[in-house]
C-alpha cells in the first residue's frame, strides 16, 4: 500500500458527525432546536439594547463582550464558522452592512454565527483583527481567521463570501477526520462533493482517502475526472504520482540488477531497473539511475527517467534530503 506525504492536520474537537455536518456544511440547515444559541445569546437577543440601532434576529447573531470576545469568536469556532461584524453606532455603512448580515444569518439557519463587536467598546479587539476601518467583516474558523472585507459589499457578493468560507470550514473538517476516521472523511467529502460539484478541493481530498483506503482504482478514477479539466492541482499531482508510482513491482529485482549490471549500456534494463526500485521503495538508488539516464540520454530514456524523478519527488516528504539534493542535480543536469 502506497502513502505519500501531504498535509498535516490537527484533530479538533468537531462533535458528532451528523450534528456537525449539518451545522457546517453548504446547502443543509440546521432547525432552531438543534441551536448553537447560548443563554448569553438568547438573552442578548431578548433585551433593547440602547447603543445598538440595530435589530437582532433569535438565535443566530451575539452581541459580544471584551470579557465573552474569546469564548464567543476563537473558542465557538472549533465547531462553526463564526463571522466577526466589527461596527459602531455612529457609523452609517455599519448601520446599512448589520440588517443584511443579520439576515443572512437568519436565513443561514445556524450554518454561521454573527458575532457583533462595538469598535468603541472593544478597541484592543479589534486591534488583535488589525481593523484598519469599519464596518469590518471576518470569518473566524478553528480558531483562525479564514479571510475578511471591509466596507459595504452587495449582498450578492456577500452570499459568495460566506459560501467560500463554509466550504473551508467543511473540508477542514473532513481533512481532520482522515487522521483518524477514513471512512468518516470519504463520508464527509462525497456529501460535499455531491453539494458541491466545482469545489475541486473536495474531490482532491476524496481521491487522497482514497488511495490512503488502498482503493486504488476509485482514487484513479476522481483524479481522472480532474485531469479531464486540462491541467491538476500541486496536490493532485501528488496523489497521481503515487497512484503511478503504486503500480511498479519490485518482483523481479534481482534479475532486473543482474540485468542491468551485465549490459550497462542499455538503458532500457537501466530504467527498469530504476523502476523496480521505486516498487521496493529504495528510491536513492532509483533516483541515481535515473540522473544518470537524464546525463546520457535527455530526449528518449533520460525523460521517461526525468518524469519517474518528478514522481518520487511528489512523494518523498517536502522536507527530504533526498528530494532537495536531487531536484538540484537534476537542474545541473538539464541546464
Amino acid at each position: 500500500m502506497w502513502h505519500f506525504a501531504g498535509p498535516e492536520y490537527a484533530l479538533r474537537l468537531v462533535g458528532t458527525e451528523a450534528t456537525a455536518w449539518l451545522r457546517r456544511c453548504p446547502g443543509i440547515r440546521l432547525s432552531r432546536r438543534f441551536g448553537l444559541t447560548t443563554p448569553r445569546a438568547t438573552n442578548a437577543m431578548n433585551e433593547s439594547d440602547t447603543s445598538n440601532s440595530r435589530s437582532e434576529p433569535a438565535g443566530w447573531v451575539i452581541s459580544t463582550t471584551k470579557e465573552a470576545f474569546q469564548a464567543d469568536v476563537f473558542d465557538q469556532s472549533r465547531s462553526a464558522v463564526v463571522v466577526v461584524d466589527f461596527w459602531a453606532p455612529w457609523c452609517a455603512p455599519c448601520r446599512a452592512l448589520g440588517p443584511v448580515l443579520e439576515r443572512l444569518a437568519e436565513q443561514h439557519g445556524g450554518r454561521f454565527i454573527l458575532v457583533k463587536a462595538n469598535t468603541d467598546e472593544m478597541p484592543d479587539a479589534a486591534a488583535q483583527f488589525k481593523v484598519q476601518g469599519i464596518p469590518a467583516v471576518f470569518a473566524v474558523s478553528g480558531g483562525e481567521i479564514l479571510d475578511g472585507f471591509t466596507g459595504v459589499m452587495p449582498e450578492p457578493q456577500i452570499r459568495t463570501w460566506l459560501d467560500r468560507m463554509l466550504a473551508a470550514h467543511c473540508l477542514g473538517d473532513a481533512r481532520d477526520a482522515e487522521a483518524v476516521d477514513l471512512a468518516l472523511a470519504e463520508r464527509l467529502y462525497r456529501r460535499f462533493v455531491a453539494e458541491n460539484p466545482r469545489v475541486h478541493e473536495a474531490q482532491i481530498g476524496l481521491a487522497r482517502t482514497l488511495l490512503a483506503m488502498d482503493r486504488l482504482d476509485e482514487s484513479r478514477e476522481v483524479i481522472a475526472e480532474l485531469e479531464r479539466r486540462g491541467f491538476l492541482e500541486p496536490e493532485a499531482q501528488k496523489i497521481k504520482a503515487a497512484l503511478d508510482l503504486g503500480q511498479k513491482s519490485s518482483e523481479g529485482l534481482a534479475e532486473y540488477r543482474a540485468a542491468a549490471q551485465a549490459d550497462p549500456d542499455n538503458l532500457e534494463l537501466q530504467l527498469q531497473l530504476a523502476e523496480s526500485l521505486v516498487g521496493a521503495q529504495q528510491f536513492e538508488e532509483s533516483l541515481q539511475i535515473c540522473l544518470s539516464l537524464v546525463e546520457r540520454d535527455r530526449k528518449n530514456t533520460g525523460e521517461r527517467a526525468r518524469k519517474l524523478m518528478i514522481d518520487i519527488f511528489r512523494v518523498l516528504p517536502e522536507d527530504s534530503e533526498l528530494t532537495t539534493n536531487y531536484r538540484r542535480k537534476l537542474s545541473m543536469a538539464l541546464f
